[in-house]
């Protein structure tokens, strides 16, 4: 819809609401009451709801009607019942289509340099300022933008901000996920920073299948190495099933580009994350076939999940510098059709 003009657009249309745009409005009752969300629509079947309580995370995302996210039990959880000891985090973790782990931690919990750490961090848990949700015309056509700012900061220790930017297209196929991470600080910190994308049924089925150029594909435990042969495919949600982790290591082009994506062809569906192994090193799968608990995480990242005392002590550990500034940049892209879905297994 690329030079799609605002004059032409509005001669059909009273309100461009009824064809793309964001809506603003806050959760009532339970343990989501009052969070801020932001409804995406592009006009060209993507929707989902972007977080500015929960870091600008994106909960909802479903393509022509068809649900491509997963929302674990919990629901939708406010950040005020965030517990960041041991393993608590999961009380708060609605998983959702994008949840955001770090920004100096990320994995399992630990104890690195006398700091006790719980899983995955705390930046998820924590509401966004200076939060802008709308749409604005270009040249290109409208396009929709949510953006804001998340801060991780400590007194005495500390200070860390995340500056997100959410853009959709009017009737393209695509999401992009534009961060910068600055140290405001005085010092040196770790910086872990994992992209936990969550997809789930319909759009993962038995039938459904993994596709990403991996080179060499590492099982992270004993529980995953009973599934390396298989690591790529999927069953139907299965009784006592035990989550399954791997490592990949990725090919990427000459600009250090690459994906993984998740193909249904039965609905002939693919939803694909590209990023760049020059800002996210990493990419690990999460694999859990439960029944109500029935997922696969695509996760690109800068470290490992196991932690920061291993990833310090395997060398691992990155670091942003004070009054540095780090940038990570995703897209998602929507396969519709055999012969896109063909097209990009090509690539493999």
């Amino acid at each position: 819809m690329s030079g799609v003009s605002k004059r032409e657009i509005l001669k059909y249309i009273g309100d461009a609401s009824q064809l793309f745009g964001v809506k603003d409005y806050r959760f009532n009752g339970g343990k989501a009451d009052g969070v801020r969300a932001v409804d995406v629509k592009n006009g060209a079947g993507i929707e989902f709801t972007v977080l500015p309580d929960r870091c600008l995370d994106i909960a909802y995302f479903s393509y022509k009607g068809v649900n491509c996210s997963y929302i674990s039990k919990t629901g939708i959880v406010s950040p005020q019942y965030y517990n960041e000891k041991g393993l608590e985090f999961l009380r708060s973790f609605y998983a959702g289509f994008l949840t955001t782990c770090g920004l100096r931690s990320m994995g399992a919990p630990c104890t690195d340099d006398g700091e006790e750490l719980g899983l995955h961090g705390r930046i998820s848990n924590t509401p966004a300022e200076e939060v802008y949700a709308g749409t604005d015309w270009t040249e290109e056509g409208p396009v929709m933008r949510v953006k804001g700012k998340v801060r991780e900061a400590k007194v005495f220790s500390e200070n860390l901000l995340l500056e997100r930017e959410i853009i959709c297209k009017y009737g393209e196929n695509k999401v992009y996920i534009n961060d910068t991470v600055e140290n405001l600080g005085y010092r040196e910190e770790p910086l872990m920073i994992l992209y936990h994308i969550n997809l789930g049924y319909p759009l993962l089925s038995s039938k459904s299948y993994l596709v990403a150029p991996s080179v060499k594909v590492v099982p992270r435990d004993s529980e995953a190495e009973k599934g390396i042969n298989e690591y790529n495919k999927f069953q139907i949600p299965t009784p006592g099933y035990n989550e399954q982790v791997f490592y990949h290591d990725l090919k990427a082009d000459a600009d250090g580009r690459t994906f993984a994506a998740l193909v249904n062809p039965v609905q002939e569906l693919g939803v694909v994350v590209w990023f760049n192994k020059n800002q996210l090193k990493n990419f690990t799968q999460w694999k859990q076939m439960g029944e109500s608990e029935y997922v696969v995480g695509i996760e690109p990242c800068n470290s490992i999940v196991g932690g920061r005392a291993k990833a310090r002590q395997e060398g691992l550990l990155e670091f942003i510098k004070h009054g540095e500034t780090k940038k990570f940049n995703l897209e998602i892209e929507i396969l519709e059709g055999i012969s896109k879905i063909k097209e990009l297994e090509s690539m493999v």
